[in-house]
């Protein structure tokens, strides 16, 4: 009874693959809509001749980085890289935002005063891992300012603003010219790709390609995806701080993922299929099944299994650890497979582009959950082979990716900007 339960509540997962054709298609379609305007677009190749000095804020979170980047190419394609983690308290995450880069202003003054270069005036690249409608590659509708921004104690002079998927393209493309596609799977999700500029209307234009920041999380939002969506899926999001949005983002991130298993937890544990039908008031707890639950009982099995439930304050058989920890194998599998169907959609699409009978390209990726989660990356690879059997396409983990890709692109812009020659944006935001 327990396995056909837990048939009847996953079984929708099948149909990722199944309906595979529509949601490639679906998602080719939404690339196009996600692009913004600039004259000059910069690629991965681009970096290869740029070097000098960089500073990068990398922001995404609870905590963000400032990265001094060193750039030298003679020869040997080497990047050099101090780098300081400042914490950002929740009163500033929900404050106003002029508190919030008032903190940011203040943490990358401290970090050249500890570098002895606050007298020296570097170009800057912020990495903003936000959605964002970005007019230029130095300005977002979030982030305010354009060239510049100035405290009594230093100077700097902001030329890039970034996305982390764009970041992370950029960095791996510096060590392989093949990288076409930047991937994060972490806390939240997102990826970017290289669009033939004959295809993006909103760019005058047809010669050359340019980075389309996808925000690939929203892709759902406009109902393409609720064939799929389990009542799991459906109450994470009711119970999310913005219902309706980002739902590609709700089923596949680290954010979420270990909620999905307590929600299924809960319900089996209501019917009586699980923990003799009891309820303890940390498993009713939103949040308390952390998503590194999951990593860590996927592969470790039912040991692993009973030691979580246990500090949950549950006190689990066999059978109870042995469903747990084939939910939370069908919980990140499942992410894995979306996540591979819409990679290669993108892939698929870089192929019909360039009209070749098979496809050789890389794909840069980052995140905790493609890092840490001992399966999570090889499903992943093994979903996209599996739906792109004429393409040879190679995973590169990015290492820093985010904040590094800011500095060389800043690197790039710097040039560009001297010479008199605004590049173009890097993507949506």
């Amino acid at each position: 009874k327990l396995l056909e339960k837990k048939r009847n509540y996953w079984g929708k997962k099948e149909k990722v693959l199944g309906k595979r054709e529509k949601v490639l298609e679906k998602l080719g379609h939404r690339a196009l809509g996600c692009c913004c305007k600039g004259p000059a677009p910069l690629t991965p190749g681009s970096l290869l001749a740029e070097d000098g000095d960089f500073l990068a804020l990398d922001l995404g979170g609870t905590n963000f980085r400032v990265l001094r980047v060193r750039v030298s190419d003679n020869g040997l394609q080497k990047v050099e890289m101090e780098s300081q983690i400042y914490e950002i308290h929740e009163d500033l995450m929900r404050g106003s935002g002029a508190q919030l880069f008032d903190h940011i202003a203040e943490c990358l003054a401290n970090f050249m005063e500890k570098l002895k270069i606050k007298d020296k005036k570097l170009p800057l690249g912020f990495t903003f891992s936000f959605p964002c409608h970005q007019t230029k590659l130095d300005e977002s509708i979030l982030v305010t300012w354009t060239k510049g921004f100035k405290s009594p104690d230093f100077d700097i002079d902001i030329v890039a603003v970034v996305n982390d998927t764009v970041g992370t393209m950029m960095t791996c493309g510096y060590d392989d010219h093949n990288c076409e596609v930047g991937l994060i799977v972490g806390t939240g999700t997102n990826a970017c790709y290289m669009e033939e500029m004959r295809h993006i209307d909103l760019v005058e234009g047809d010669e050359g390609r340019m980075c389309i920041n996808m925000e690939w999380g929203a892709f759902g939002d406009d109902g393409a995806l609720n064939d799929i969506r389990t009542e799991f899926d459906h109450e994470i999001d009711m119970g999310s701080l913005n219902p309706g949005k980002q739902l590609f983002e709700k089923m596949i991130s680290g954010m979420y993922m270990g909620e999905l298993v307590r929600l299924i937890l809960v319900k089996m544990a209501k019917e009586g299929l699980l923990f003799r039908g009891k309820l303890t008031s940390d498993l009713r707890t939103t949040g308390h099944f952390e998503t590194r639950y999951v990593s860590k009982s996927d592969p470790l099995g039912l040991q692993k299994a009973h030691e979580i439930l246990t500090k949950l304050g549950l006190e689990p058989s066999h059978e109870d650890c042995l469903a747990t920890h084939r939910i939370c194998q069908i919980v990140s599998t499942r992410s894995a497979n979306l996540c591979g169907a819409t990679l290669a959609a993108v892939l698929r699409r870089i192929k019909e582009n360039k009209g070749v009978d098979r496809l050789r390209s890389t794909v840069g990726v980052d995140g905790s959950v493609y890092k840490k989660h001992p399966h999570f990356a090889r499903r992943l690879h093994k979903t996209v082979r599996k739906l792109l059997p004429d393409c040879e396409i190679r995973f590169v983990r990015s290492e820093d990716g985010s904040g590094k890709g800011a500095a060389m692109v800043t690197a790039v812009a710097y040039r560009l900007a001297a010479h008199q020659e605004p590049p173009g944006c890097a993507g949506g935001g």
